[in-house]
């Protein structure tokens, strides 16, 4: 993955949201209310391979989440964060093709064939895209809303087993699912 490659990944998964949040933070404050909803990623938690910078932008997006709520608070404004697990959408052809493309000849060739292969198997399994609608409404509706909504296939269950079992023992789950 070439530096130009993964300065887009943070573009669009990062620093994206910071610019248009750096638009509306004036108007929130001077009406001392607001709500930011930044949408995250299991991504954002847990890891797979080949994966990296989509999974550092999103590690990226939890942390300067978690420092703007904390900053904004003061002023009444609301930072919450939504992290979906595997969804039915168009992510896992998309992810295929990145990888055909990134990894087609070359030291990862067969890694990325695998993955491509367990995302095919996966993600039609995966949770339909209303569950992520609901979790924003909620945190949309709510008087007080979570920091964090999580919902979908794996949202929870994969970063608990990481946290509970350790770095390790995710790392060869992460690698059986590719046999």
């Amino acid at each position: 993955v070439t530096i130009e490659d993964a300065r887009y990944q943070f573009e669009v998964n990062l620093f994206g949201l910071a610019r248009l949040t750096q638009l509306v933070i004036p108007y929130m404050r001077s009406e001392g209310r607001g709500r930011i909803i930044n949408i995250s990623s299991v991504g954002g938690k847990v890891y797979t391979p080949l994966g990296a910078w989509y999974h550092a932008s999103k590690h990226a997006l939890e942390g300067w989440s978690d420092c703007l709520r904390v900053e904004l608070s003061t002023f009444g404004i609301d930072v919450v964060v939504i992290e979906p697990g595997q969804i039915k959408t168009e992510f896992s052809d998309v992810l295929a093709k990145k990888l055909e493309a990134t990894s087609a000849n070359g030291l990862y060739t067969e890694f990325a064939r695998k993955i491509v292969q367990a995302n095919e198997r996966e993600y039609p399994n995966g949770t339909d895209p209303q569950a992520i609608v609901k979790l924003l409404l909620k945190a949309v509706r709510a008087k007080k809303p979570k920091t964090r909504y999580a919902g979908g296939r794996m949202s929870k269950l994969a970063p608990r087993a990481r946290a509970v079992f350790g770095d390790r023992f995710f790392d060869k789950q992460v690698l059986k699912m590719l046999k």
